[in-house]
């Protein structure tokens, strides 16, 4: 048996050499069109790849039944908006933290948890991009000017650390960096009100 959000699809699992087979014809059906893929069972336990091309390694005769689950894209979009709200609190927070450890000479430790922060700046920013492509407006002056604020920051940060002036890093942080953190909530509550209101339509 296949199918996709409790709907059975009639496809025969029989005529399919393995999982891939049978995933690409599903796709391919057009039933997960603006939706996205939250969960895969086999045989009614969840599978998610290990390596590229795994589902062509499970053979279509190991298999009594596919499940997909998915959701609108736009109400996924529209949930990963609020969970962005706590990136948010965990930059400013990390910041301060960092900023703490820099200003009690513990500059390894202060070092190691500025490198987080920056890898969850870079992944909350990337993120906010992808979104911003899935239908919302491009041109928002509040996106823009957040963006070249952090972007500033990130230039001037860098040369700092260059310069191993860790008290002005310390003061760039918790004086800038924080602010400049908090102007993305109004951002993502654009994001959130775009895709709220895309989801009515």
């Amino acid at each position: 048996m296949i199918s996709v959000d409790g709907r059975e699809t009639g496809i025969d699992i029989s005529k399919f050499q393995n999982l891939e087979e049978i995933l690409l014809t599903i796709v391919d059906a057009g039933a997960l069109e603006g939706r996205v893929v939250t969960d895969v069972l086999v045989n009614n336990e969840r599978f998610s790849e290990i390596y590229p091309h795994q589902a062509e390694d499970i053979e279509a005769t190991e298999i009594t039944s596919v499940e997909v689950k998915s959701m609108p894209r736009l109400e996924m979009a529209f949930n990963i908006t609020k969970e962005l709200d706590k990136v948010v609190r965990l930059m400013e927070e990390g910041a301060k933290r960092v900023a703490e450890l820099f200003r009690q000479a513990d500059d390894a430790q202060a070092l190691e948890v500025y490198q987080d922060l920056l890898d969850v700046t870079r992944d909350f920013l990337h993120m906010i991009g992808v979104l911003r492509q899935d239908g919302t407006s491009q041109n928002d002056e509040g996106f823009n000017a957040a963006a070249q604020e952090i972007s500033a920051l990130f230039t001037e940060m860098t040369e700092v650390l260059e310069n191993e002036d860790w008290i002005l890093l310390a003061d760039l942080l918790e004086y800038e960096f924080t602010p400049a953190i908090v102007h993305w909530k109004s951002v993502i509550a654009r994001l959130r009100e775009d895709f709220r209101e895309a989801g009515k339509e």
